[in-house]
């Protein structure tokens, strides 16, 4: 009998470390190869990891709710014969839990009253949950801690860092490593109380699912981040309906993808990055990052009615087809699940389409740290003064509203607004003899 030690895989380059949600083989069930042993979730996907190999499951070195690093081991499996426990990949130093709590005991000593984090809008770790509980940190407290962790989210060195220097909070302020936790002085801290609900017999309390959570987060963080603007345009589309509807079955037999207006209107979005690159930055503290790559991400309906934002990567680079397939590819797999956690970051701009739901325009959220994102609107038939030598006229034309949100933080009204306006202008002027 050989032992085989499961580890958490790679996921992709920017993802450390994942959720354990949920064991789908007990300790002493038998497992196939390739069977999925446990379901994981990162900050936006959710995925299954399965054993490489045949066996028993004789020990789960983690349970449910606990954060696992990329590398480690995870569970011990029992195979059959002489064969030998494969090398770990990748060496990852094991959550020192036991100098964790001895440096917390050492801090202080007393427990505080217990804290109920459900309130929080933060996605918090069990290790960030238990190191506050044991050191008495509030949830207002924990709320006023700027993470250094994805999304902002505090890590176990960010409560330590502020547990650490709690009786001095100038040193956390003052520090100019992005690795040091930052803390909020200058604004009072938004209540977490919510106002009281009225609950009568006929009415049901649904909790919100992870991903919920961690979108409400997401939107309540972005808001208080960004300053955020709207700028809109009526668009003529009528054009592309015309040349859609012309070459949509033979695009569709020759390439065996659908042709919709989502991937031109990608291409559109790449082609104004590209005039704009104002657009395509992030902020980080005081500083702008240009992006050299134009990563667009796309907002995608799940089945359970959340909302997952994967990116298409340099899609500057890709022609109508590439884009179509890339715009298809990524929306099929969201639909069924199949996302890998990476599909999901570097985006630098996203687009959402909120025509699909009937919408004539929105006000989307930027989705951080991103500085701006594009709705779509509805496709419309709509009367319109056309232009002619011989004179104006009343026709009908296919129009739409695009709605562009930007952080008027970085993104002044002249950038945001000639932005869109170039993204229409190449919509507008779409060649309906184009070959695809």
């Amino acid at each position: 009998m050989a032992r085989f030690e499961l580890k958490l895989p790679k996921m992709g380059e920017s993802v450390a470390e994942a959720t354990i949600t949920n064991w789908l083989k007990q300790v002493g069930d038998k497992i196939e190869a390739d069977e999925a042993v446990l379901e994981i979730a990162t900050d936006k996907v959710d995925s299954e990891v399965p054993s490489e190999v045949s066996g028993v499951l004789v020990e789960q070195l983690f349970g449910k709710d606990d954060l696992v690093q990329v590398g480690q081991t995870i569970a011990i499996i029992e195979t059959e014969g002489d064969s030998q426990v494969l090398a770990p990949s990748q060496e990852v130093a094991p959550v020192e839990v036991e100098v964790i709590e001895k440096s917390v005991a050492s801090v202080k000593e007393s427990v505080a009253a217990p804290v109920n984090f459900a309130e929080s809008e933060k996605f918090l770790s069990p290790l960030v949950k238990n190191i506050a509980k044991e050191e008495g940190v509030s949830l207002a407290e924990l709320e006023s801690i700027l993470g250094t962790g994805k999304e902002g989210r505090v890590t176990k060195n960010d409560i330590l860092e502020y547990v650490q220097n709690r009786g001095n909070q100038s040193l956390v302020n003052s520090g100019k490593s992005v690795e040091s936790p930052k803390v909020i002085e200058s604004v009072t801290p938004i209540s977490q109380t919510a106002a009281p609900v009225s609950i009568s017999g006929g009415d049901e309390m649904i909790e919100m699912d992870r991903m919920r959570k961690l979108i409400s987060g997401y939107m309540v963080a972005s808001i208080q981040t960004s300053a955020h603007v709207q700028s809109f345009i009526e668009v003529d589309v009528t054009n592309i309906v015309k040349w859609r509807e012309k070459h949509k079955v033979s695009f569709e037999k020759r390439e065996g993808e659908k042709l919709t207006y989502t991937p031109i209107f990608m291409e559109a979005v790449a082609k104004a990055l590209k005039d704009f690159p104002g657009m395509n930055i992030s902020v980080e503290g005081d500083y702008i990052i240009k992006k050299k790559n134009i990563n667009l991400g796309m907002a995608a309906a799940l089945p359970n009615g959340n909302l997952i934002v994967p990116v298409i990567r340099n899609a500057d680079q890709l022609n109508l087809v590439g884009m179509a397939k890339a715009v298809n590819d990524l929306g099929n797999r969201a639909k069924m699940g199949k996302l890998k956690p990476d599909d999901t970051q570097g985006g630098t701009y996203t687009v959402t389409n909120v025509g699909t739901f009937g919408s004539v325009f929105g006000t989307p959220i930027i989705n951080q740290p991103q500085v701006g994102i594009l709705a779509l609107g509805a496709i419309r038939k709509m009367p319109a003064v056309i232009e002619t030598p011989e004179g104006d006229f009343i026709g009908i034309r296919q129009k739409m509203f695009l709605s562009h949100s930007y952080d008027h933080r970085v993104v002044d009204g002249a950038l945001g607004g000639s932005f869109v306006k170039r993204v229409a202008e190449y919509l507008e002027a779409f060649d309906v003899n184009r070959d695809v």
